[in-house]
C-alpha cells in the first residue's frame, strides 16, 4: 500500500476537524507586536494565549539587546554544531549564568526545548535502567521514552501512593539488570496550572534510589522566589537531580537549557544526539537570552506584576463561579463542560463580539465533553484587562449553561 493513501483515513483526532477549524480554531495568525492587545483576521483581541509571562518580548532594553546583536553578528554566526565550529564564549557565559541562577554546578544550552527533552533522556538511560513518569508527561517526554528500549511505568498524576509501587517495580527489575532508575515529573503542568508534588517525590529517595528529572518549561522565571523554578518554590533544590528549563516563556525567545552537576553535563555535552548534529543556538538569542536573565535577576518587578495579574485574574474567575481547576501557577484553566461545537461557538463569540484571544482545548488532550480554555496571564497585562475578561467570562458561562451556544455544528468563520 501507498502509505500516501492512508492519508485520507488516519487524519488523527485533531485533523479530522482540519477543513473547518484552520486558521481560526487552529493555527490562527496573531499579528502585530508581542503584547496584550494584537490584531485577528483584521480586529483587534485582547490577547491571553502567549506565554510571555514577564512580559520582556517588547522590553526596551531586550529589543535593543536582540537588535544589536543580530546588526553585529547576524543570525548565522557561530555556523555548525558546537562541538565541531559553534561554540563562543558567549554561549559559555550564559550557561554559567543560568546555572548560578537555578543553583546547580553547571549547565548546557539546546536548541529547542521538544527536541532537548528528548536528547536528554535518550542519552541518560539504557535497557537496563528504569523510567518512572507521570500521565500527564508533555509530549517532549513521551518522545524521549520512545527511544528508550528498557521498561517504562507511568503512574497516574501526582498520585504519590502509585509512584512508590512503580518504584518497587522499578526497583525489583534494576537488582537484576544492574541499571538505575530516572523519575521524570513536571515542575508546573502546562494546561492546568497544577504542581507536580516535587516534596512528596524527593521524599521517596529515603526508600528508594533514583535519579529526578524535571521538566519546569512553565515554572522557570515564574515560580519561587528568584524566578529560579518550582523547586526553588519548594525548597527542594539539592534534592532534584537534573533541572529543564526552556527560553520559549518567560524568556520570550527559542531554546532551553539543562542544569545538574558538572560530571553529568560533561556527560551530556558529549552524547545528546540531538545538539551535537544541529547547529549552535544563533548569536542574537545567545546575546539576547543573557540581556533576558541580567534583567530577572536583578528585579522582582517583573514577577511580582506576573502574579498580581495571576491573583487578581484567578480571584475574579473563581468569584463568578468558573472552574479554574488546582491551578497554583499563572496557567489559568477555565473548565467548562460541553461538546465540540459548544466550544467553537463559544470561542466564536469570545473572538467576534467581545474581542477576547484564548487557546481553546478539546478531546483529545482533556477528556470528552469538556472545554478548556487556556488563559496565560503576563506582567504586560493590566487589572483593567484583566475586570474586562472576567465580566466577560462570566457572561459566556451564563450563555453556555443557557443553551446559546448548542448546536452540532463547528462555527464558520
Amino acid at each position: 500500500m501507498d502509505i500516501f493513501n492512508k492519508i485520507e483515513v488516519k487524519l488523527g483526532p485533531l485533523g479530522k476537524y482540519a477543513d473547518e477549524a484552520h486558521g481560526y480554531y487552529t493555527f490562527p495568525k496573531l499579528e502585530g507586536e508581542i503584547k496584550p492587545r494584537m490584531m485577528f483576521r483584521g480586529k483587534e483581541q485582547l490577547v491571553w494565549s502567549i506565554n510571555n509571562y514577564l512580559g520582556l518580548a517588547n522590553h526596551p532594553e531586550v529589543r535593543k539587546a536582540d537588535a544589536e546583536a543580530a546588526k553585529e553578528w547576524g543570525l548565522a554566526y557561530p555556523m555548525g554544531a558546537r562541538m565541531m565550529s559553534g561554540q563562543t564564549k558567549y554561549h559559555e557565559q550564559l550557561e554559567e549564568e543560568l546555572a548560578v541562577f537555578v543553583g546547580r554546578e553547571s549547565a548546557y544550552l539546546l536548541n529547542y526545548g521538544y527536541q532537548g527533552m528528548v536528547s536528554i533522556i535518550e542519552s541518560l538511560v539504557d535497557r537496563n535502567d528504569v523510567i518512572v513518569y507521570d500521565s500527564e508527561a508533555h509530549a517532549c517526554i513521551i518522545d524521549g521514552m520512545r527511544l528508550h528500549f528498557g521498561k517504562r511505568f507511568v503512574y497516574p498524576h501526582n498520585n504519590i501512593e502509585s509512584l512508590d509501587l512503580q518504584l518497587k517495580r522499578a526497583t525489583k527489575i534494576i537488582e537484576k539488570t544492574g541499571g538505575g532508575i530516572l523519575v521524570i515529573t513536571e515542575g508546573v503542568y502546562g494546561m492546568t496550572g497544577g504542581l507536580g508534588k516535587l516534596r512528596e517525590i524527593v521524599a521517596l529517595k529515603d526508600k528508594y534510589q533514583f535519579r529526578l528529572l524535571i521538566d519546569d518549561a512553565h515554572g522557570f522565571g515564574t515560580m519561587g522566589k528568584t524566578g529560579a523554578g518550582t523547586d526553588q518554590h519548594f525548597g527542594i533544590q539539592d534534592k532534584v537531580d537534573i533541572y529543564f528549563g526552556t527560553f520559549a516563556k518567560s524568556m520570550a525567545g527559542i531554546g532551553a537549557f539543562v542544569a545538574t552537576n558538572k560530571k553529568v553535563i560533561r556527560y551530556l555535552t558529549y552524547n545528546m544526539r540531538s545538539q551535537i548534529f544541529a547547529k549552535s543556538l544563533p548569536m542574537p538569542m545567545v546575546k539576547g537570552v543573557l540581556k533576558r536573565l541580567e534583567l530577572i535577576r536583578n528585579s522582582q518587578e517583573f514577577k511580582n506584576n506576573l502574579w498580581k495579574i495571576v491573583n487578581a485574574l484567578q480571584d475574579g474567575l473563581k468569584s463568578n463561579g468558573l472552574n479554574i481547576g488546582e491551578t497554583e501557577s499563572p496557567v489559568t484553566p477555565v473548565v467548562l463542560n460541553g461538546t465540540v461545537a459548544e466550544a467553537t461557538q463559544l470561542t466564536y463569540d469570545l473572538r467576534e463580539n467581545y474581542g477576547i484571544f484564548c487557546s481553546i482545548v478539546i478531546y483529545p488532550v482533556v477528556p470528552k465533553n469538556v472545554i478548556l480554555l487556556r488563559l496565560i496571564p503576563t506582567a504586560a497585562h493590566s487589572l483593567d484587562d484583566v475586570k474586562y475578561t472576567v465580566d466577560t467570562f462570566a457572561k459566556i458561562y451564563h450563555n453556555l449553561k443557557e443553551g446559546k451556544y448548542s448546536g452540532k455544528e463547528i462555527a464558520k468563520f
